[in-house]
């Protein structure tokens, strides 16, 4: 009896698996959707939400960096422009500043004053 028992034992061991349980997702599965429909494709849902959530996160962050530099782009153009004005203001200012646009004004003006003939005197302390 125990030989019978060994040989059905070897003739169950010897029976083939069926071909869809090993067989894994190929190119047909993925054109007709299959794919979608199996067990792995759900436990990869955290791993994909976590893609969306990184995707998000660099579109957010390109558009304020895009923003910033428009803002920076904008104060450059600021500055040249400040920079312009000033020059211009201190190259009046030196221009009414020398002496003979000063005695010229305070003739325009009426105000009574007198340009010194005299040199003026260094006054030395001992």
């Amino acid at each position: 009896m125990s030989v019978e028992n060994n040989q059905r034992i070897e003739f169950i061991d010897a029976q083939p698996q069926p071909k869809s349980a090993k067989r894994k997702g190929g190119i047909r599965d993925i054109i007709n959707g299959n794919i979608l429909n199996k067990e792995n494709v759900t436990s990869q849902i955290p791993y994909i939400l976590f893609l969306a959530v990184l995707a998000i996160f660099y579109i957010g962050n390109r558009y304020k960096y895009e923003k910033l530099i428009r803002s920076e782009q904008t104060l450059q153009i600021e500055v040249k422009n400040l920079r312009a004005e000033s020059i211009t203001t201190a190259s009046q200012l030196m221009f009414i500043s020398k002496q003979s646009q000063v005695s010229r004004l305070v003739k325009e003006r009426g105000l009574g004053l007198e340009e010194s003939v005299t040199p003026p005197k260094k006054i030395i302390t001992r």
